[in-house]
């Protein structure tokens, strides 16, 4: 089989790209190892995603955002940081930053759907699922994508959106440094007593990182709880009358009585930053680039951020005459989005070095770093920008300085 472009991983960053490229003319074949039944239908693996103001007009853009249905929209309105025992913490308003929210929550399995959705009605895209990829060769002349039912697709680029394990970057000779965090995370949804006030937590205790996710329900929220691996495994071990239990206990009964009201789901928390994001006729984006940990939410922003870029890139240079596989134009969007997630990636691994990191001076360090973010205004406005802002790149309150 022969096509322009081959994408490998149905998750949402390879969906949304399939989705950019409408309209371009360019036939692309989709393989996802998954059989087409769960991508139609995705299991709900409990993940809640935050999503940007550019993202959602990302996905605006791409005709997505209209097939979520109301109640899987959260509002972010405000975030709260707690360390410790505070019972104050430093919280980042929506008025501060100018805007009636700051963000949107939506589950990671109804974008999925979504985005799937919007593949399945595009003519120019061959879906081939359920299947592996067993081998990937690119060169001068255009890329072979082996698959393990025999077939070989012929294309002139193909682009990897298989997690943040990816195997087709480890066929391509391309590294990644990855960063063990040692840690074990649980979502899952419950219902609790007191309204969440659409206000997102993030709290560093001693032994445990939490985090409250507000729902579109006032009184369900995605709970996560992150621990070491033998402590999680006795959390898992529980039932739900003693995980919820356990769970209104860790958070301090703040939110009163808890309930279960989703499945249990449980990952390792491991960071990845690829070494290269594109090679001779091939490219990285979504996880297989940069995979981040949950604490700074970019993850599938980033993914997002990255598939249009790689999409603009390439419509721009089909516009200009040059080929869309060009070294040129790779590079080019290697560059843009090494700039644009390289600096957060770095700082979220620093900071979930420091607020998970238990001794002395560690904890005094932290107070003091949020002492210090509730006293300076330009701080928080810089950290609210890069949600609110509605384009990418540089944050608003940095490009209004620089003008």
């Amino acid at each position: 089989m022969s096509c322009d472009i081959v994408i490998i991983g149905a998750g949402p960053a390879g969906l949304c790209f399939a989705r950019a490229l409408k309209g371009s003319g360019l036939r692309i074949a989709l393989v996802e190892r998954q059989p087409e039944a769960g991508l139609i239908a995705p299991p709900d693996d409990g993940r809640e995603i935050a999503i940007t103001h550019h993202s959602q007009r990302l996905l605006r853009e791409l005709g997505l955002w209209t097939r979520l249905r109301e109640e899987e929209i959260g509002t972010l309105r405000d975030a709260m940081v707690l360390d410790g025992d505070d019972r104050e913490g430093l919280m980042f308003r929506h008025d501060e930053a100018g805007k009636p929210q700051l963000g949107w929550l939506l589950s990671n399995h109804a974008i999925r759907r979504a985005a799937y959705a919007g593949v399945m009605e595009l003519p120019e895209v061959e879906r081939i699922t359920g299947v592996q990829v067993s081998a990937v060769r690119t060169g001068r002349d255009g890329a072979e994508v082996e698959l393990a039912d025999g077939q070989t697709l012929h294309a002139q680029l193909v682009v990897a959106a298989d997690s943040r394990f990816s195997d087709t970057r480890r066929a391509m000779g391309i590294g990644a440094d990855m960063h063990d965090f040692g840690k074990t995370m649980l979502v899952l949804r419950m219902h609790h007593e007191a309204p969440h006030e659409q206000v997102a937590w993030e709290w560093f205790g001693h032994g445990q990182t939490l985090a409250l996710l507000p729902l579109h329900d006032p009184h369900t929220s995605s709970v996560v709880l992150t621990l070491s691996p033998p402590a999680m495994r006795e959390m898992l071990a529980l039932d739900d009358t003693a995980l919820e239990q356990a769970m209104a206990e860790r958070f301090d009964q703040r939110l009163g009585a808890m309930r279960v009201a989703g499945p249990r789901c449980a990952y390792p928390l491991v960071g990845v930053y690829a070494q290269r994001f594109v090679a001779e006729r091939f490219a990285l984006i979504g996880d297989a680039a940069v995979g981040m940990h949950p604490v700074t939410a970019h993850g599938f922003n980033f993914g997002l951020l990255g598939q249009d870029t790689l999409a603009g890139e390439m419509r721009a240079a089909m516009a200009a005459g040059r080929p869309f596989w060009e070294a040129s134009v790779l590079q080019r969007y290697e560059r843009r989005h090494r700039l644009a997630t390289r600096p957060l990636y770095l700082a979220t691994r620093m900071l979930a070095g420091l607020y998970t990191d238990d001794r002395r001076p560690a904890r005094v360090l932290r107070k003091l770093a949020l002492g210090a973010g509730a006293r300076l205004g330009p701080f928080k406005r810089l950290v609210m920008s890069g949600l609110t802002a509605e384009s990418a790149g540089v944050p608003a309150l940095l490009r209004r300085r620089s003008t």
